[in-house]
């Protein structure tokens, strides 16, 4: 995705990490609607699922949508992971371990989910979604990301 952010500047969006469980998942578990919108910016952009992988699901789950899966322990593993794909990246969370991918993100979303969203991953947020089907919608839909960002 290439957009034009009025007042902001290009967008450019290559790379999608997301955190797995609270934003991906709940209690381990994806729900259909998740899986379809996933699979769509899997087709537009190269997908990271970025996890400790608490419930032990994430590895059949990213094996089954076909994208990279990334154990992490902490948000400066995210932060690395981020910065190791060099640009053009959208993170999506919604944890406290969230905050130092968003910071270095060129687009940072926190979503609101069932679990809830850290007040770390919103105030360093540059959108914060009612639900991961929202979030992932923006990908797929940039002019909704305009309508959010422009000053």
């Amino acid at each position: 995705m290439e957009t034009e952010i009025p007042g902001r500047g290009r967008l450019v969006i290559q790379h999608v990490v997301l955190d797995f469980n609270g934003t991906l998942a709940l209690d381990g578990q994806v729900n259909s609607d998740t899986e379809q919108l996933l699979h769509q910016v899997a087709e537009q952009y190269e997908v990271v699922v970025a996890t400790a992988d608490t419930f032990g699901t994430a590895s059949a789950y990213a094996e089954q949508w076909g994208v990279r899966r990334q154990i992490v322990q902490n948000g400066q593993d995210k932060e690395a992971l981020v910065q190791s794909l060099g640009g053009g990246v959208c993170a999506i969370g919604n944890g406290a371990n969230d905050r130092p991918m968003f910071q270095v993100a060129d687009l940072a979303i926190a979503v609101m989910g069932g679990e809830g969203a850290s007040w770390e991953a919103m105030s360093a947020a540059d959108v914060v979604a009612g639900r991961i089907e929202d979030a992932l919608a923006l990908l797929l839909n940039p002019k909704r990301l305009v309508a959010t960002l422009r000053r």
